[in-house]
């Protein structure tokens, strides 16, 4: 179905992705590059996913929030990387207007989120050292899918506003996008209408939707470090710590390339550097985060080599 040109003028068909490299000889590196790195992603979050599943020592509420990020991770990455592949093997740079919005809906959508199923994991933290009576009661596994099933529900309902005030836009031409994915910051510089209340909307969006779990975040962990200082044994307080510094990592990588990617809108200097923070966002966070979790984390490590070897936990 191409754009109704009668409802909100938009005359484009497709657009023009310029990708990472204009370089003709940097392509095929390029390409074996993402390949590998989608690979690599997808490889060690379905890993992670593996182990959580098969090992009873990670039937815990903490594992249960990491397994949903890892699926989020891989459909992050499927989402943008696959069809940037595509287009470098063939040569082709189009993509048509109805699968670049879609894009953009299942890219915000599943990193949208990331933004709650990080602040659930920290609530999790909080009521895991500060609350160590009542964990059991308020973190039961129904408490647990609500948590997921409001993340999946809100990131939803912010996917579709970009969606929607995004296809209100007129698009006449120039048709090229300094990305090499389906981005609002990038539509908006080639847009033929006016983008303040689409800005707005983005920024209103991103100051509830992402600014309140960064409070809940920042809320959380500040107990959590007030409940550590107060431990006396210092190996005590160290495995405190090390419980919540995987998570404090992702959190920072997660929010920092996001912030710095959605505050600053408007130049072709700015899309130039987005483009470093979109592969951020879309290849290394979702590759690390195996590396992440499972670097110094025992449990997951003991999982992961009876995945590997086929032999399951006797306890």
């Amino acid at each position: 179905m191409e754009p109704d040109t009668g409802k909100n003028g938009t005359v484009v068909t497709e657009f023009i992705l310029v990708g990472l490299v204009d370089s003709e000889e940097l392509q095929p590196v390029v390409f074996v590059l993402f390949l590998f790195a989608y690979m690599v992603t997808v490889g060690g979050n379905l890993s992670i996913l593996a182990a959580i599943l098969v090992e009873p020592k990670l039937h815990t509420p903490m594992y249960f929030f990491l397994g949903n990020l890892s699926v989020l991770d891989v459909g992050c990455i499927t989402v943008t990387v696959p069809p940037m592949l595509d287009r470098l093997l063939s040569h082709k740079r189009t993509i048509s207007y109805e699968a670049c919005l879609s894009q953009l809906f299942f890219f915000h959508f599943l990193a949208g989120n990331d933004c709650f199923l990080l602040t659930a994991m920290a609530y999790d933290r909080f009521l895991a050292i500060c609350r160590p009576l009542t964990y059991s009661t308020c973190m039961s596994q129904e408490v647990q899918r609500i948590l997921v099933s409001v993340s999946w529900t809100c990131a939803f309902i912010n996917a579709l506003i970009h969606t929607i005030s995004l296809s209100t836009l007129n698009f006449c031409g120039p048709n090229i996008v300094n990305h090499f994915y389906c981005d609002l910051p990038q539509l908006f510089q080639i847009s033929c209408s006016s983008t303040q209340f689409n800005e707005l909307v983005l920024f209103v969006a991103a100051s509830i939707l992402a600014g309140t779990p960064v409070v809940l975040i920042i809320t959380s962990y500040t107990h959590v470090a007030a409940a550590v200082l107060r431990i006396r044994s210092v190996e005590g307080r160290k495995k405190a710590f090390s419980t919540c510094g995987s998570h404090l990592t992702v959190v920072c990588l997660f929010y920092g390339t996001g912030i710095f990617n959605y505050m600053r809108l408007g130049s072709v200097e700015a899309s130039d550097q987005d483009k470093g923070v979109g592969v951020f966002n879309t290849v290394i966070n979702p590759m690390l985060n195996p590396l992440i979790y499972s670097l110094r984390n025992p449990d997951v490590q003991a999982a992961l080599w009876r995945v590997l070897v086929g032999r399951r936990s006797l306890t």
